[in-house]
C-alpha cells in the first residue's frame, strides 16, 4: 500500500456543551469567533450544530458544539481529547486575562510548553481549554474575526489537542502513520495526569500539533467533553488513501458520509477517541454568502422538507452582536 497524504492538521473539533445560548454567548461574544454555520446534528435533528471559527470559516478553526441539554456533566479522561488549543498572536495573553477577569471566566496560571507559552481556561460548560502565544505569519491562511475582539488578538484557529490515554504506543503509531512526525518529550506541567508529554507534527500551519500524555484516569461523555477531532484530508482522493492506511492499523473506519459542507469518514482510534477524517470542501460558504454566514437556521438536504417541525422543537437563539451605537450629528 503507498503511503496516504499527510494530513495538514485539525480540521474542526466537536463538543458536547448544555445550554445553547449560554454556549453561544460564550463562544461569540467572549471569545469572539464567528458563528459560521447554524444548524442541526444530522444524527439528531431535534439538537443544535454550532460551528464557531474564524471570518471565512477555514479549514482548522471551527470548534463546533451539540448542545446535549438532557445529559450530563461531563469528565475529562482516558480515551477522550483532554484539552483544545488555540493560537493566539504573540504578546496577547495579557489581554486575554483581563478580558476573561471581565467576563468572569474561570482560567489558570500560565504555563511554558515546548517554549510556547499557554492559558488554560474553561468554558461555561466547564470544557478544558487553552491559548497559545505564537507568531502569525503574514500568509496565514486564517482571516481573524473582529466582531468583538481586535484582530491584533483574536483567536486565528487551532494549535492543538491533547489526548488522554491508556497505552498511547499504537496511537502514536496510527498518528506517524496519518503523516504526523513526532517533535519532541517533556515532562507534563499543571493538572495532566501523565509524566510524559509526547509531541507529534502535522504538515500544515494551523491546527498543527496532537499532543499525547498517558493516564488511567476514568472519564465519561457529557456537558463540557469532546465528542471527536476531525483532520484534514482535503480530497476525496486524500481521504480514500487515509482511509486505507487507517484499515491497514487494525482499525475499522465508516464508509464516507456526506456532511455537507466536508465529506466525512469516522473511526474509534485504539485509544478510543473519536477520530474524523473530513474533506476541506464545498465549504461553510457553499449554501450561504460569505457575508451572511450563520445567518440563519441551514438545514442540509433531506431536512429541509422538516423545517416547520424541526424549528418548532428547537430553542430560540440569540447571536450576540456587538454594540454598534451610532451618535446623530
Amino acid at each position: 500500500m503507498t503511503d496516504p497524504t499527510p494530513t495538514p492538521g485539525i480540521h474542526h473539533v466537536t463538543c458536547i456543551a448544555g445550554d445553547p445560548q449560554r454556549n453561544m454567548d460564550f463562544w461569540v461574544g467572549t471569545l469572539g469567533l464567528r458563528l459560521v454555520k447554524r444548524s442541526i446534528n444530522q444524527d439528531d435533528p431535534g439538537t443544535y450544530h454550532f460551528f464557531f471559527a474564524d471570518a471565512a470559516g477555514t479549514p482548522g478553526t471551527s470548534m463546533t458544539f451539540f448542545p446535549w441539554t438532557d445529559l450530563p456533566q461531563g469528565k475529562v479522561g482516558s480515551g477522550q481529547v483532554s484539552r483544545t488549543a488555540f493560537r493566539v498572536p504573540e504578546g496577547s495573553l495579557d489581554y486575554w486575562e483581563g478580558r476573561f477577569d471581565e467576563y468572569g471566566v474561570s482560567y489558570g496560571d500560565r504555563v511554558e510548553r515546548f517554549g510556547e507559552t499557554v492559558l488554560p481556561f474553561t468554558d461555561p460548560d466547564n470544557l478544558p481549554v487553552e491559548l497559545v502565544e505564537v507568531e502569525i505569519p503574514d500568509d496565514d491562511p486564517t482571516v481573524p474575526w473582529t466582531e468583538f475582539v481586535p484582530a491584533e488578538y483574536a483567536i486565528r484557529g487551532f494549535h492543538s489537542v491533547t489526548l488522554w490515554l491508556a497505552d498511547p504506543e499504537p496511537t502514536m503509531e496510527l498518528l506517524r502513520t496519518m503523516g504526523l512526525e513526532e517533535t519532541g518529550t517533556e515532562q507534563a506541567q499543571g493538572d495532566t495526569p501523565g509524566d510524559e508529554r509526547t509531541r507529534f507534527a502535522a504538515t500544515g500551519p494551523v491546527g498543527q500539533y496532537v499532543d499525547v500524555l498517558p493516564t488511567i484516569e476514568g472519564g465519561r461523555q457529557g456537558h463540557g467533553t469532546v465528542h471527536h477531532v476531525a483532520f484534514q484530508t482535503p480530497t476525496d482522493e486524500d481521504q480514500s488513501s487515509m482511509r486505507s492506511a487507517v484499515r491497514s492499523r487494525g482499525l475499522n473506519p465508516t464508509q464516507q458520509i456526506d456532511r455537507h459542507w466536508f465529506r466525512s469518514v469516522y473511526f474509534r482510534e485504539h485509544g478510543g477517541v473519536l477520530f474524523e477524517l473530513a474533506t476541506n470542501g464545498p465549504g461553510y460558504d457553499s449554501d450561504e454568502p460569505l457575508d451572511d454566514l450563520g445567518g440563519r437556521l441551514v438545514l442540509p438536504g433531506r431536512f429541509e422538507d422538516r423545517r416547520e417541525e424541526i424549528e418548532a422543537g428547537l430553542p430560540d437563539v440569540t447571536i450576540p452582536r456587538a454594540e454598534t451605537a451610532e451618535v446623530d450629528d
